[in-house]
Parts: C-alpha cells; structure tokens; sequence
C-alpha cells in the first residue's frame, strides 16, 4: 500500500542537469560574493552527492536563485546540449522531428526551401533557446507542445512571422522552457503552432 509520501515531489529523483543547473547557481552566488570559497566547495560537494529534489532544496534555501521543488512529475526538458548548429536549406529542406536536443542557438537559412522543426518531443540544451530563421521566397513551420513558451521577434518583409495560435492553449510556469523565435522574412514566412503531444 502507498503512504501519503509516496506523492512528494520532494521525493522524485533528479537528473545530471538538475545538479550541473543547481551548481551554475552555487558559482554565481559566490561570484557575486554570496558565498565564501570553502563554502561553496562544501555546497557542491552536497550538490553532486544529491539523490532527490529534497536534497538539493536546502542547499540554495538562502540563495536569490534557489531551486524549487517541481510540482508534477514531468522529467526536466532541460539537458546538456550542443550550443550552436547551423543548417541552409536552397531549394531542398531541413526536416527535424522526434526525440532531438535543441541547441542553445539554432540558425537555419532557407532560400527557395523550408524547414519543418518539431519541438513536441524535444528536449533543450538550455531554459532559453533562440532559433534564428531567415528565409528568402521559403518559409518554416515550428511546432510546439503546450508548455514551451514562445516569444516572437522576427521581421517580416513582403513575408512575416506567425503564431502560436490559441486553438491549443499554452501550459507554462516558471519551470517552461522559453523558444525565442527570431530572423529576417523575405517573401516568405515563419508560422509557430502549438500542438497537444503525440501519445507514445
């Protein structure tokens, strides 16, 4: 039979990139002064010898940027990834879909082409990714599932940036990854649609 702890998500084991994002926080706060030096090696130590969320609360309780437990027993989106990556598509595509890492920042240049990013399944290299896409007489289509934030920056001439639409709602909080969807249009276009994810 279950106890009431069985629920805690407190209780739910972390990954390698809650104890690295835990660890940058632990390194900024003694850049900034926070910290004494053998206390962050002690914080650290804790740090990586952590097993569940619970371990690792108390350890930046007193810190600006502390970690919170999560609230659902989603499995962090975030993991370690490439940086950069670049693609051009001129009269063909780029097709990405599936279980990928999303870099830190993504480039992707289409003339007389397209690109067809899939994020439904992504995981990201980073809390805030920015995909770069610029497009002359091509365009993209970038699907997201309901808790990725977006934010639109793109410039549109003769062409334009699109979405995400409200047919699907969005589910964000603190913990969403946030897309920064940014580039120049150039008759063409970049639309942004958020889907439901696909069941496994």
């Amino acid at each position: 039979m279950e106890g009431p702890l069985e629920h805690d998500p407190g209780r739910l084991r972390i990954s390698d990139a809650d104890r690295h994002r835990v660890a940058e926080i632990l390194r900024e706060a003694a850049g900034e002064g926070r910290l004494e030096i053998d206390e962050l090696d002690q914080r650290l130590e804790a740090t990586y010898a952590a097993r569940t969320y619970a371990d690792l609360v108390p350890i930046t309780h007193d810190l600006p940027a502390g970690l919170a437990v999560p609230a659902s027993r989603e499995p962090s989106r975030v993991v370690p990834g490439p940086d950069v990556e670049r693609h051009v598509a001129i009269l063909g595509g780029l097709d990405r879909k599936g279980g990928w890492v999303v870099p830190r920042q993504l480039s992707v240049f289409a003339m007389m082409g397209g690109a067809d990013l899939d994020l439904r399944e992504a995981k990201f290299a980073a809390q805030e990714v920015t995909i770069t896409i610029s497009c002359f007489m091509g365009g993209a289509q970038i699907t997201v599932p309901p808790h990725v934030n977006v934010v639109m920056e793109g410039t549109g001439i003769m062409g334009g940036y699109s979405g995400p639409g409200t047919r699907v709602p969005a589910e964000v909080d603190a913990s969403s990854p946030t897309v920064r969807v940014r580039g120049v249009a150039i008759w063409g276009g970049v639309s942004v649609e958020r889907k439901p994810v696909r069941p496994r």
